[in-house]
């Protein structure tokens, strides 16, 4: 396939991507606000900025902070656009950096809609989170000697499969950046093996194991593990998605037929499935809290559901241990440094190849455990649990790691700089 192609077939599916967009607002109605923006007949438009920065969502929104917040207070600071896919990381963005940034939803990938949005930030940069490869968009940043940077970069063996079934596209969209800095060895190979540039290849690890906690944090999760009842025994679902809270629910019944007193707090991912999430835990015959409506968590509540925005950190911080979801289904998993760096024991299912690196990292030091199924979660939690030595040494390996893997950031900023240099004028 070639770019004309990609192109042709990118127009077809245009009115099924709107359509998707107002399906998805049945459930979260954010999605039908501002899509003009997407198209970029949005009134009034974007403002000129120095640097364009894309995270697709809260996830990526999260690792970038620290980078953001260099690029807004570096001297001279930089003017910064940030552009994410969902309503999540939009309402993640205005809570960081408030008017401090610009944001606006990614330009869908057609020539002429990224033309008129470049035209109108005019960016000297562009700073794209992970795994975001969009070849109009580097074609068009090309075309106006925009640089282009692939931060923190991962791409996962299923997903270089996928991108090697395309491999002309591939091949000429990724020699379009002009750098590419990776997580780990294992992603830059593949992108080289894809036709990267190996010149503009760099490892510098992942700034993710760089995340700062907020000093507030151990005093909010105090309140929070009062708010839970004291001395019970508490874990974390953090994240979890579609098919994975019903598994949730049954480790935890399994682990209450054990441990009576432990208490659930079930975080899904997507603040639409909250309602649909609630009414799981009750239909399952667990008495429910709701974070949302600051219900009291009495001895008899079972599951407290995390329906908030923002306050995962205090809720792994407040716990004895946690579960990372999107493990235990085939969605490649989520981010367990932020448990490991408040020394809270991770457990995670057999789907991580998002976060695979880190995670062999964790399970290799034994800061984490890989489980199967919701049986081998609930005789891990057992075991956690009733054992506050365990768990604490587990969660203490895991604060190392954590603590021994940071720099990728710095290395990160080095590079950028240089990029800025190089593009300065």
């Amino acid at each position: 396939m070639n770019l004309t192609i990609y192109t042709l077939l990118l127009r077809l599916l245009l009115p099924i991507m709107l359509l998707r967009l107002l399906w998805r607002s049945l459930k979260a109605p954010a999605y039908r606000q501002r899509i003009a923006e997407r198209l970029v007949r949005d009134t009034p438009p974007a403002a000129p900025a120095q640097v364009w920065v894309h995270a697709v969502s809260v996830g990526e929104v999260q690792a970038a902070q620290p980078l953001i917040k260099h690029l807004l207070t570096r001297d001279p600071p930089l003017a910064v656009l940030v552009t994410t896919t969902t309503p999540t990381g939009a309402a993640r963005v205005q809570e960081l950096f408030g008017d401090s940034v610009t944001h606006r939803y990614t330009p869908y990938d057609l020539p002429e809609v990224v033309g008129r949005f470049l035209d109108r930030v005019r960016p000297r940069l562009l700073i794209v989170m992970e795994t975001e490869i969009w070849p109009n968009t580097l074609a068009q940043c090309a075309a106006r000697g925009i640089r282009v940077v692939l931060a923190n970069a991962r791409l996962s063996a299923r997903s270089a499969k996928g991108y090697a079934r395309l491999a002309g596209l591939t091949r000429a969209t990724l020699r379009r950046f002009d750098l590419i800095a990776a997580q780990g060895e294992a992603d830059a190979r593949r992108f080289e093996d894809l036709g990267a540039d190996p010149q503009r290849v760099r490892v510098t690890g992942s700034i993710k194991f760089d995340l700062r906690l907020p000093a507030s944090l151990q005093d909010q999760s105090e309140v929070m593990r009062r708010t839970w009842g004291g001395d019970r025994p508490v874990w974390v679902a953090a994240s979890t998605h579609e098919g994975e809270d019903e598994l949730m629910l049954t480790a935890h019944r399994r682990l209450c037929s054990r441990v009576p007193t432990a208490l659930l707090v079930l975080v899904p991912r997507h603040p639409e499935r909250f309602d649909r999430v609630a009414g799981l835990i009750t239909r399952a015959g667990f008495q429910l809290a709701r974070r949302s409506t600051r219900a009291p968590c009495t001895p008899q509540t079972g599951v407290f559901l995390g329906d908030s925005m923002g306050e995962l950190p205090v809720f792994l911080a407040a716990a004895d241990a946690a579960f990372i979801g999107g493990s235990l289904v085939r969605t490649g998993g989520h981010n367990p440094l932020e448990a490991a760096a408040v020394g809270v024991p991770v457990a995670i299912g057999p789907h991580v190849f998002n976060f695979a690196a880190i995670t062999e990292l964790l399970v290799a030091e034994s800061a984490a455990v890989q489980v199967d199924n919701a049986a081998a979660l609930a005789d891990l939690m057992t075991q956690w649990l009733t054992n506050a030595a365990l768990r604490t040494r587990v969660g203490e390996r895991g604060r190392l790691v954590v603590e021994r893997n940071r720099g990728a950031l710095a290395r990160l900023i080095e590079l950028i700089e240089g990029q800025l240099a190089g593009n300065a004028g």
